[in-house]
């Protein structure tokens, strides 16, 4: 019964943190019906507008691999995953109605199965205090994955949030990793007194890649098996922007402290429990963008796994920007994680140096980034190789990506 108070604590918001971030600036997270960017439609009233958006990342990538996990009787080359992708073609459309309703769909073409719908809800919010969202949109969980997209300061999230965890089990159904992301689902919302933000809401669990309800009840907790969620701001100088910087937005003085935390009940095809907890601050002055976020993961087994053991996972990422110009951002990150869980120590360090430039007159922003990939405090030399799976040593990026 504990467990299950617990929940529905964290659930209602009662005592994890959340966050507001639906301003005009923000209200899809592709681009808003405030940009100034493309074309928007109203009617004479303005009851009623209309948007259409679009937004296309080309980039050219270079991994390298150490010799770990690579086989060379099979021939594996330690230079892989390289060479041209599109990580998002994102085309949709956002509006709002009668003052109180927002509407955004949009469909991510480089995407697959599930993942090609990217975003589809509805928000009724007639008092700022108060709004609720349905439909599939970003999970309130994490700064690196609620800024806009378009909008981050390098052109690939922290490793920390997006690969999964290691465990030592032979169990390819459990993979989870930090980061959350999309999902379907309904939260309510709001902002109180211009700075106090909150979020909570109950997500299938299942992530961006899944449009259909597969959830059952939980056989240990006898709840539905979904994804639980909380998150509370408090920012100071009104609603930040979600943004990593923005050559348009040079005059910005604002400031975040956010918590969040989530349990994902009987996730991983009902095999574990998983509670998230994080923390973060974000700060934006002039030409300054400052990150700094930490998160934990707890991973359960369920019962019917007869695994009597957990495991506890975090990592975080501290980032900085600065506009060297009006056009040309400098950006450095480090990222750190606890992959191979705290029972075995040893730590991923990820540090990482980018540069943007900014062509506004045809809504272009230029991104490119080294990161590298290094190790340190494993116990044995087995763990420091399993720590690294499928993560590249050196990776490399550079990325065009237009909007209007």
């Amino acid at each position: 019964m504990k467990k299950i108070s617990a929940i529905f604590a964290l659930a209602l918001g009662a005592a994890l943190p959340a966050n507001a971030q639906y301003d005009a600036d923000t209200e899809n997270g592709v681009v808003s019906l405030a940009d100034h960017r493309g074309f928007t439609f109203a009617t004479k009233k303005g009851d009623f507008q209309f948007k259409p958006y679009l937004l296309v990342q080309t980039a050219a990538n270079y991994n390298y691999y150490d010799d770990a996990g690579l086989d060379p009787a099979y021939n594996q080359d330690n230079v892989a995953n390289s060479g041209f992708s599109v990580p998002y073609a994102v085309l949709g459309f956002t509006g709002k109605a009668f003052g109180i309703v927002t509407f955004n769909l949009s469909i991510n073409a480089a995407g697959s199965g599930g993942g090609l719908l990217q975003q589809a809800w509805a928000d009724i919010q007639p008092k700022a205090a108060f709004g609720v969202r349905v439909g599939k949109f970003k999970t309130p969980f994490s700064h690196a994955y609620l800024t806009t997209l378009g909008e981050t300061l390098f052109p690939v999230m922290p490793v920390s949030l997006t690969a999964p965890v290691v465990m030592p089990y032979s169990l390819n159904a459990v993979t989870p990793h930090i980061g959350t992301g999309f999902d379907l689902g309904a939260e309510v919302h709001g902002l109180l007194g211009g700075k106090w933000g909150w979020q909570a809401g109950v997500f299938n669990g299942t992530g961006a890649a899944v449009n259909t309800a597969t959830k059952t009840l939980s056989d240990d907790w006898h709840i539905p098996s979904l994804l639980y969620a909380a998150r509370l701001t408090w920012q100071p100088r009104g609603v930040m922007p979600a943004s990593q910087g923005d050559s348009r937005r040079l005059d910005s003085r604002k400031m975040l402290l956010a918590l969040s935390g989530s349990v994902n009940v009987e996730s991983e095809n009902e095999s574990t429990n998983d509670f998230r907890f994080g923390a973060e601050w974000v700060w934006l002055s002039g030409r300054w963008y400052v990150g700094v976020e930490a998160y934990y993961m707890h991973v359960g087994f369920t019962k019917r796994q007869k695994i009597d053991r957990s495991f506890n996972y975090w990592g975080g990422y501290a980032q900085v920007g600065y506009f060297i110009t009006p056009k040309l951002q400098a950006a450095l990150r480090y990222d750190f994680y606890e992959r191979n869980a705290t029972s075995k120590g040893g730590l991923l360090n990820m540090p990482a140096a980018g540069l943007n430039y900014y062509i506004d007159k045809i809504n272009v922003k230029l991104q490119g980034m080294y990161q590298y990939t290094g190790r340190m405090g494993h116990a044995r030399q087995m763990d420091r190789d399993e720590d690294n799976l499928g993560l590249a040593t050196s990776t490399a990026v550079i990325m065009a990506q237009y909007t209007f």
